[in-house]
């Protein structure tokens, strides 16, 4: 299944048989609020069952980050109570800039489910085309989806290191951050040294729909990738540079690891060092 899949195409399978509609996920979520529930409750995609981001496609808060990858068990047991089955596509959504869908898109993903893509243009692009939606919470059937992780390649701190000095590292973060100007969130600023800033904001996507392929490509060519070259991608909690590694793909360079912890979790530990400035470092 590709990464990405439009609203024409997803109203369409949602028309179709019931036995063949997908799994269509709801992950709208902000920083500073207010819940993506809240706005679920307002209206969703018909069929669409709510995923927070907090609760379901992250594990608590703590040593290993903001959102630190979920218990395989715990992600089991709630994409199953989402209706997630072994071999029915899977389709995610926000109403921001992707990142969120794309991290359902990357966990599905890693946990073995390879039918899942991303709704190009988000809840956005949905309700602007003046297509349905609904205030009604379905009761999904249970799914029987087995979690087998591993499926997308995850960096743990020493790789990521290692990656910055050996090959290409991306850092998604806005350049105030990368650079130490300011940090809001995490407990030091900079960025972990070699790596190649990338913010995701503004050039991915372009009026809220996913640039071409071609276009991808060229980017990534600019930031220094090469043919071959191993790749990966971190942010501040592992979410937008999972849309990153969805980028990457769609650029023609699928298996992009995936610092999960990024950089809240690189800056806990204060015998990491912390580049800072325009430079890799």
């Amino acid at each position: 299944m590709r990464p990405l899949i439009s609203t024409t195409d997803l109203a369409a399978a949602l028309a179709g048989p019931a036995g063949d509609r997908p799994v269509v996920l709801d992950v709208r979520w902000r920083l500073a609020g207010p819940p993506g529930a809240d706005s679920y409750r307002e209206g969703h995609v018909p069929g669409a069952v709510f995923a927070d981001l907090d609760r379901m496609l992250a594990a608590e808060p703590g040593d290993g980050g903001r959102h630190p990858l979920p218990d395989p068990a715990d992600l089991e047991r709630d994409l199953r109570a989402a209706g997630v089955r072994t071999g029915v596509p899977v389709v995610a959504y926000d109403d921001a800039d992707g990142s969120v869908a794309a991290r359902a898109w990357w966990l599905l993903r890693w946990a073995g489910h390879a039918e899942v893509a991303v709704l190009d243009g988000g809840y956005a692009a949905w309700t602007a085309e003046g297509r349905p939606v609904s205030t009604e919470q379905p009761d999904p059937e249970p799914g029987d989806l087995t979690v087998r992780p591993g499926a997308m390649p995850v960096l743990d701190a020493d790789e990521a290191a290692a990656l910055a000095r050996d090959g290409l590292l991306l850092d998604a973060r806005a350049a105030q951050r990368y650079t130490g100007e300011t940090e809001p969130v995490d407990p030091r600023p900079g960025h972990i040294p070699g790596a190649v800033n990338a913010p995701f904001a503004g050039h991915n996507r372009e009026d809220g729909h996913w640039r071409t392929p071609e276009q991808l490509a060229a980017r990534f060519e600019e930031l220094g990738l090469r043919p071959g070259e191993p790749v990966g991608a971190y942010c501040g909690s592992g979410v937008t540079a999972s849309s990153v590694v969805l980028a990457l793909e769609l650029a023609g360079h699928p298996g992009a690891g995936l610092y999960a912890g990024s950089w809240s979790h690189w800056s806990r530990d204060p015998g990491r060092p912390a580049a800072t400035g325009t430079l890799p470092g």
